[in-house]
């Protein structure tokens, strides 16, 4: 069944899937923020800026008015940065259809609430739309989605249904998407490998071995699967495409701003000026310090985090975060199991 779907942000991702939506069908109408941006875009069917190379067709309706691209919309798909999160959010609150569907792909935590993107939403949003909020993350690198090369993603919603709408209006052969009732844990692991990548990524530029990265990506996961749990996730949500999935692919694919940032950090550069040199968004830098900042709430042991953290924002030098993770004191490796034998 085709649907009325409003793309609301045109980076990478949103304009990759108002390009998936509109190839199956769906009448699409795809949020521009930039005027400009969205005259060039409606012009030459090309998002050069976050999307070179890839035709955008005819279908998609581009649009720099957000009540105009929710107008009449069944389905609204948030595809914008965290730290702008909650204006969009806002601006749709008094423009969506009282029967739309809200779908957050947003791969992120609001510092300064330490709230995931949906629960902004259903503090943003009307009452009657908070029962029709869904969530989708997964190892969905934009380049290749929008190039049709296959992908797996996971979509998660409090009710079923929603879920299964969604699954529906996305899934396609070349992008399989599955359902799952874990929103806390989908959102969370979406956020947090955006923290590990930026680890993985400093010890590739430190001229790190696989070994390294393994171990990382490994321990990375044991801390995000801690936190998530404590905050309510399911721990096999994490063994999952939002999980392990997402976490490998972004620790370790050359289309990852996350990563790449790290590399260029673990050569030496600084992080403002990485950031002031790219349009793109390194969403790893305001995740770090939320998650971070949750650690700390919750009096979660997140070593890697922590040391992350301190580079980032306390100027530790990459080789001492080193130093400091190589020379905590012995563990056992599952230890974690025990908290989790004890919660239950």
């Amino acid at each position: 069944m085709l649907r009325r779907v409003a793309v609301v942000g045109a980076g990478g991702w949103g304009t990759t899937l108002a390009v998936l939506l509109a190839k199956k069908g769906h009448a699409v109408n795809l949020y521009v923020r930039g005027a400009d941006l969205a005259a060039v875009m409606a012009d030459t069917r090309e998002n050069a800026k976050y999307l070179p190379g890839v035709p955008i067709p005819t279908t998609v309706n581009i649009l720099n008015s957000i009540p105009q691209a929710v107008r009449g919309a069944e389905v609204v798909a948030v595809v914008v940065p965290s730290h702008g999160f909650r204006e969009v959010a806002t601006r749709l609150a008094g423009a969506l259809p009282a029967d739309a569907v809200v779908v957050s792909m947003t791969k992120g935590i609001e510092t300064d609430t330490l709230m995931r993107m949906s629960e902004v939403l259903q503090s943003v949003l009307p009452r009657e739309i908070r029962d029709r909020i869904a969530v989708m993350s997964g190892p969905n690198l934009a380049w290749e989605v929008s190039r049709g090369i296959p992908t797996g993603t996971v979509v998660a919603a409090a009710q079923k249904a929603v879920a299964e709408l969604i699954q529906d209006i996305f899934i396609t052969p070349m992008f399989r998407v599955y359902t799952h009732h874990d929103v806390i844990g989908v959102e969370l692991g979406g956020a947090l490998k955006n923290v590990i990548a930026l680890g993985v990524g400093i010890a590739d530029g430190l001229g790190f071995g696989d070994n390294t990265r393994a171990t990382l990506i490994t321990r990375g996961l044991a801390e995000i699967a801690r936190l998530g749990y404590i905050m309510g996730a399911e721990l096999l949500t994490f063994a999952g495409l939002s999980g392990l999935g997402d976490l490998v692919c972004t620790c370790t694919s050359e289309h990852s701003r996350n990563h790449q940032a790290g590399i260029r950090i673990g050569r030496g550069e600084r992080l403002d000026e990485i950031i002031a040199g790219t349009d793109m968004v390194i969403e790893g830098v305001r995740a770090t310090k939320a998650a971070y900042l949750l650690a700390r709430k919750y009096g979660m042991e997140m070593p890697i985090t922590e040391e992350i953290y301190k580079v980032l924002y306390e100027g530790k030098a990459p080789t001492e975060a080193v130093k400091s993770l190589m020379g905590r004191e012995r563990k056992l490796e599952l230890e974690e199991a025990e908290m989790y034998r004890r919660k239950t």
